[in-house]
């Protein structure tokens, strides 16, 4: 195994190692995930990056018997005020369970380091559990939100950093946060962020955590689990993104309702994901 920079002709088989990475662990559409891939792993995309002195690129070349070497994963890093940011990371599924993903990790968060970082964060797309999971490995915490434009997308990632740390994101994440706090107030009415978690607040006083990857799909706007507590283990109902009421019932059928706004369940459109990550 050997990690390494890219080069610009090597765009192709990176932007192959991000779609299969993410048609495999990303809760995504097909559109979505090419819209990602051709926004920011296109050719020109990557060789801009390439050419950015604050970008770090590495990929990971393994051996094959037959093939020779093969570009097996790829991990992107940022310099940002005293920050170093690692922005995305992609093991190829056909080669997980190696060690790549560490390795890849490892690598990027010392050679930021070694530029001159003197903390590190990770940004995790919301709609990628398993890699919220990868993170917190490394003894990282979700520490805020950041809403990125994708391809006309608008997505969010967590932001992790290290439990001990206690100074402000880099100024890009503290804008960000502040976007993604605003874009939930109008995606979510009726809640607020605390800690960086999206609650809401019963009429007893109480506030309940919302899930935002547990979501069910409605005729007026979608419906997400609410939990009792941050670490999201006991379940309290059912949160209304299209009035932001908790008022929300659920028939012997499955079917979900709203008292207040009259929003109801839709089955979903029968596509499935697989949550597999590194």
């Amino acid at each position: 195994m050997e990690i390494r920079e890219p080069k610009p002709d090597e765009a192709e088989r990176i932007r192959e190692v991000v779609d299969s990475s993410m048609t495999t662990s990303f809760r995504l559409s097909p559109q979505q995930i090419d819209g990602i891939t051709d926004d920011q792993f296109g050719d020109d995309a990557v060789a801009e990056k390439i050419d950015d002195e604050d970008a770090l690129l590495h990929v990971v070349e393994t051996g094959e018997e037959i093939e020779g070497t093969v570009i097996a994963g790829f991990v992107e890093g940022r310099l940002a005020d005293e920050w170093g940011e690692v922005n995305w990371l992609f093991v190829d599924p056909e080669h997980r369970g190696r060690g790549i993903g560490t390795e890849l990790y490892e690598t990027a968060t010392e050679s930021l380091r070694d530029r001159g970082a003197d903390h590190v964060c990770v940004t995790v797309l919301e709609a990628n559990t398993e890699g919220h999971q990868f993170v917190e490995r490394f003894g990282l915490e979700h520490d805020g939100d950041r809403r990125i434009d994708v391809a006309g997308e608008s997505l969010v990632k967590y932001v992790y950093t290290d439990s001990n740390i206690d100074v402000d994101l880099p100024t890009e994440s503290r804008a960000d946060a502040e976007d993604a706090e605003d874009a939930a107030a109008d995606e979510f009415p009726e809640t607020e962020t605390t800690d960086g978690h999206l609650t809401a607040t019963t009429d007893d006083g109480e506030t309940v955590y919302i899930a935002r990857d547990e979501e069910e799909s409605g005729t007026a706007a979608s419906f997400f689990v609410t939990y009792e507590d941050e670490d999201q283990t006991e379940q309290y109902g059912f949160y209304c993104a299209n009035c932001g009421s908790l008022d929300v019932s659920m028939n012997n059928m499955d079917r979900l309702e709203c008292g207040d706004c009259g929003n109801s369940h839709a089955e979903r459109s029968g596509e499935s994901y697989d949550d597999s990550y590194i």
